[in-house]
Parts: C-alpha cells; sequence; structure tokens
C-alpha cells in the first residue's frame, strides 16, 4: 500500500510511473472542463509534465475516471493511449476498488450497512434522486458503509462503490439521513467556507495496465481541522 505524496505547487501526486499519475485532488479542482471554464486537472498536469521531463510539444494525460468538483481524494490519469484503454475496461468492468471518507451530519442508525437504491438524474438540477421503480434512466445503485469514528458533532464513514453512478454517496447518503457535511445540494445544514464537501476518495486500488500489479494507493485528507482530527484519531485506533 502506498501512502504520503510527492508535494509540488498545485498538484500533489500520489503516484508516478511511465504509464500512470495519480493525483490528490483538491476540492477546488475539475476533472472536466464546464461553464466556469476554469483550468482542468488534466491541464495542471499536462504542464507539469511538460516542465518537469522538459517534454517538446503535446502532453497526453488521459481521464480514466472523475470525481465531482467539491470532493477530493485519489484520482487516476493515463499517461499514454494504450494504458487508457486499459484502464478505462478496467473501471467499466468495475475491477477496481473505490472506498471513500464521508463525514455526516447524523450518526446512520446503524453502524454498518448496505444501501441499495434506483437513481435517477436530473439534468437541468445536476442531482440525482432516489425512486422508488425501475424505469427510463434508472439506475440501480449499491454501495456499503460503516461508521469508523465520532467527534462531538460529526461522524466518520467509509463507503464503499459497488457502482459508480451521478453523485450516488451524496444522493444514498442523503436518502438514509446522513447529510454530508458542506453539501447544501443532498441536505447539510450549511456550506463549507471553501466551497467544498466533507467526501474524499480516501482509497483507491486497481491493476496497473502493463505490469499487472495491484496498485492501491492512500490519499491524505484535505488541510482542514476536522479531517485531521478523524485521520488522526482513525490512525491512533488501527495502532492499537
Amino acid at each position: 500500500m502506498i501512502q504520503g505524496s510527492n508535494q509540488i505547487p498545485s498538484i500533489e501526486v500520489l503516484y508516478e510511473d511511465n504509464h500512470v499519475i495519480v493525483v490528490n485532488k483538491k476540492p477546488s479542482d475539475i476533472v472536466q472542463g464546464d461553464k466556469t471554464g476554469d483550468e482542468t486537472l488534466p491541464d495542471k498536469i499536462k504542464t507539469f509534465l511538460k516542465e518537469k521531463y522538459d517534454k517538446p510539444g503535446n502532453v497526453f494525460c488521459g481521464v480514466v475516471h472523475r470525481l465531482d468538483r467539491p470532493t477530493s481524494g485519489a484520482v487516476v490519469f493515463a499517461k499514454t493511449s494504450k494504458a487508457l484503454s486499459r484502464l478505462n475496461e478496467q473501471f467499466r468492468g468495475k475491477e477496481t476498488n473505490k472506498i471513500y471518507w464521508a463525514v455526516v451530519e447524523n450518526k446512520p442508525q446503524k453502524n454498518t450497512g448496505h444501501l441499495e437504491n434506483y437513481l435517477r438524474k436530473n439534468e437541468k438540477q445536476n442531482k440525482s434522486y432516489v425512486v422508488q421503480n425501475e424505469g427510463k434512466e434508472v439506475k440501480k445503485s449499491l454501495l456499503d458503509y460503516r461508521l469508523l469514528i465520532s467527534s462531538d458533532k460529526y461522524h466518520l464513514l467509509e463507503v464503499s462503490l459497488e457502482t459508480g453512478r451521478h453523485h450516488q454517496i451524496r444522493t444514498q447518503l442523503s436518502h438514509i439521513g446522513c447529510f454530508i457535511k458542506g453539501d447544501l445540494k443532498y441536505g447539510a445544514k450549511r456550506s463549507n467556507p471553501d466551497g467544498s464537501i466533507h467526501l474524499h476518495a480516501r482509497i483507491l486500488s486497481f491493476i496497473h495496465p502493463t505490469s499487472k500489479e495491484e496498485i492501491t494507493i492512500v490519499a491524505p485528507v484535505p488541510e482542514d481541522s476536522l479531517w485531521k482530527w478523524f485521520e488522526q484519531n482513525v490512525n491512533s485506533l488501527k495502532s492499537k
């Protein structure tokens, strides 16, 4: 398991070789361009690679998967077209393992649980809803969660995704009354000052596209006092 990072301006690199680069996304970064016109994370990575290796011409950076803009954590990008096609196939085939940390306002009724819902995306609102029946554009969504630790006001859940739907964790946790801190769109009491939500892609495991070895990345939490409190206390529990 790879933990820690190589800190460089604007990009935190968690893993890199000739085929793959994994970065720790900040909540302010966007993986895919939107109406804001802000510089995308792939563009930042291209600039970083161009400068680091003094590359002439264009630099390849293929998007393998995405995280919502206010979400932080591990994101993998391909440095070659061959790696991109192999990683895309792997992510489509659900051969990866994604574990998220979510800080929620309300403690779930059960400390562990399996959530199975049908979600429908509203394109105009850019929001997903739990619906009662299958139908057109309704997608079955599955996740498991467990309570790791609680503070006086908040609770840290570890979430394991079985499916990858639009706003899935945010929607399903909201449906059981576990609103993610800062996520006004899905029921939180108030927003976070920096526009983030307390949802973090903590662990990402995948098979390397050329070596076929399993790569497991652990992404440090954002520089936020609540996040740091949870990370330190979870680590101390593990060490006991």
